[in-house]
């Protein structure tokens, strides 16, 4: 089984961002051979990233509980989906914050993403596309960016939302998905292939 995770990238009050992270945790759910769950930041209350020493070059996790349950949770996934918003032209500071906290769990494992807010939350993605190619992520080609008369059309609605309300962006979290399915289950491979190696 691939264990694939949806990262909610959000914790502000009255966020939106439960509603597609939930709807695309339900389309991972219906695919064979994928184990997905939900890790909402809300859930993880990380400090700011404060170290002196990058997680590049620790050996052990860092001390702080929070921390090192995020740091657990992110070295169990095969690959992710990260739903967030767009903040002022890039992605809040939270979800770049649990980036930060952690480097030899997030390598070499695909990642794709769910946006909304401003163009559909594009440049969010670009730069968390940038973000994971120096965390040695492999980010998928397809991405879900919500358009913002679909995003105002939801705001007030009840969490979850009905799936068929996504309906115009289903083709593109089709692709997005097949994306980082595939490429999860590759490096998969690749990463216990090298594992065998190194142990022999």
């Amino acid at each position: 089984m691939l264990k694939i995770a949806v990262i909610l990238g959000s914790t502000r009050q009255g966020r939106f961002g439960e509603k597609p992270a939930r709807w695309i945790l339900g389309e991972l759910q219906k695919r064979q051979g994928v184990s997905a769950e939900l890790l909402d930041l809300r859930d993880y209350r990380l400090p700011f990233f404060d170290q002196p020493v990058s997680p590049g070059w620790i050996s052990e996790p860092y001390k702080d509980e929070t921390v090192a349950r995020w740091t657990k949770k992110i070295a169990a996934q095969d690959g992710f989906v990260i739903v967030a918003p767009e903040y002022n032209r890039s992605v809040g500071g939270e979800m770049k914050n649990a980036f930060d906290w952690v480097y030899r769990e997030w390598n070499q494992k695909a990642v794709g993403f769910v946006a909304y807010g401003s163009v559909g939350g594009a440049r969010a993605v670009e730069n968390m596309r940038l973000i994971a190619v120096e965390l040695q992520m492999a980010p998928v080609r397809h991405g879900v960016h919500l358009p913002m008369d679909l995003y105002f059309s939801m705001m007030k609605d009840e969490a979850p939302v009905d799936p068929a309300r996504f309906a115009p962006v289903q083709q593109a979290a089709d692709a997005m998905l097949n994306d980082v399915i595939w490429w999860s289950r590759a490096l998969k491979v690749a990463r216990e292939a090298a594992a065998d190696a190194k142990a022999a």
